[in-house]
């Protein structure tokens, strides 16, 4: 017998709900808070929260009639437990958990990255072995992944990760949030080769990464082709305004002077820098794993460079590659419910309704807390 399975994705700013019965969509409903927190630079967690609370009734029903089901026709309900901002994973969990109670079907609590690990397979029968990349917003990870609940962690960012990169440096040189579409948007024209940033851990013999330098790198740079103030200019403004203030404000508003092909250049340069450290670990990971399958998932795979330099990569060295669509990349319910389903069909136990949200969930242990066990 087909399952229908009614998930709820409010791990950050996107308030999601999705209904699927086996392989089909019947309905997927995304209310996007952007505009909201662009004009604070950044998502602003009661805001967030304060709005999936205004959504998510409007977005079940919607589903509902989408789908053009009644919610005793729900087999299971399922929701994001984490990672992800504790205030807005309480609202769709506590939602989903009400439902579950309320209609007395099986309540499933899902990981956020799990969804992102899954989702280039969706629609498909079978999770097949691989090498998952998932580079979301605040996660950058290499996944060995051996089955349903089978994963290892081998490769993980040390400090920021590629999408907070691209959110950071695009407010250093002035562009608005979310920096990832920014950036891109402005490296299409640009020359990737002008400016030589770093590619951090490269060359290191493990499959980690680090962007942190990436951005402090970018930073140090701006003064030194005139995009900023130097320090010197900084401090004879401030003493003749005789204000501290002054002397930040004028350090970080950028003056590109209507020089858009400089912008352009910078923007291609530093992204070219993100995405040749994410190309060449995970190649590095399909070499020592002997794997030859190798999927992409999460925010910054929308990037189309990304995606193309990828394809290149893998046509050459024989692996398949298996990309997320560009809507399932971003945060939706329709990954919650397709991770959910397919713990139904591995027979894994559902969730316990005591079970509490984990802001801070794992998505497996690393390979490191393997050996030692």
């Amino acid at each position: 017998m087909m399952k229908t399975i009614l998930a709820i994705e409010t791990s950050c700013d996107e308030t999601a709900v999705a209904i699927l019965r086996e392989r089909e969509l019947l309905a997927s409903e995304v209310a996007s808070q952007v505009a909201q927190h662009r004009q604070f630079g950044g998502v602003v967690p009661e805001v967030a929260s304060r709005n999936h609370l205004t959504h998510l009734p409007n977005l079940l029903s919607g589903a509902l009639v989408a789908a053009r089901l009644g919610i005793t026709e729900i087999d299971a309900f399922a929701a994001t437990s984490g990672p992800g901002l504790a205030s807005s994973l309480l609202v769709g969990n506590s939602a989903a958990k009400g439902l579950a109670i309320g209609a007395r079907k099986p309540f499933l609590a899902v990981n956020h990255l799990e969804g992102h690990l899954l989702s280039p397979f969706f629609g498909r029968d079978e999770i097949e072995p691989n090498i998952s990349l998932i580079v979301s917003g605040g996660h950058t990870l290499l996944v060995q992944v051996r089955g349903i609940g089978d994963y290892i962690i081998i490769g993980r960012t040390l400090d920021d990760a590629a999408g907070e990169a691209f959110d950071k440096v695009a407010k250093l040189v002035g562009l608005n949030y979310p920096g990832g579409p920014e950036i891109e948007s402005r490296a299409r024209s640009g020359n990737a080769m002008r400016f030589d940033l770093p590619r951090s851990m490269l060359d290191s013999s493990d499959l980690n990464f680090s962007f942190s330098g990436l951005k402090t790198a970018v930073r140090y740079l701006l003064p030194k082709i005139g995009v900023i103030p130097s320090r010197e200019d900084n401090a004879g403004t401030a003493r003749s305004k005789g204000s501290r203030n002054s002397m930040k404000e004028n350090r970080e508003i950028p003056r590109f002077a209507g020089d858009d092909q400089l912008l352009a250049d910078l923007c291609a340069s530093f992204q070219q820098a993100v995405i040749d450290v994410l190309r060449e670990k995970s190649l590095k990971a399909l070499r020592q794993t002997r794997l030859n399958r190798l999927t992409l998932s999460g925010g910054v795979g929308c990037n189309l460079a990304f995606r193309k330099t990828l394809e290149e990569a893998c046509d050459r060295s024989g692996v398949e590659l298996l990309v997320a669509e560009p809507w399932l990349c971003t945060d939706n319910a329709a990954m919650i419910a397709f991770a959910a389903m397919q713990r139904l069909k591995a027979a894994r136990s559902v969730s316990d309704l005591t079970d509490e949200i984990d802001p801070n969930l794992s998505l497996a242990l690393d390979q490191y807390s393997r050996s030692s066990r």
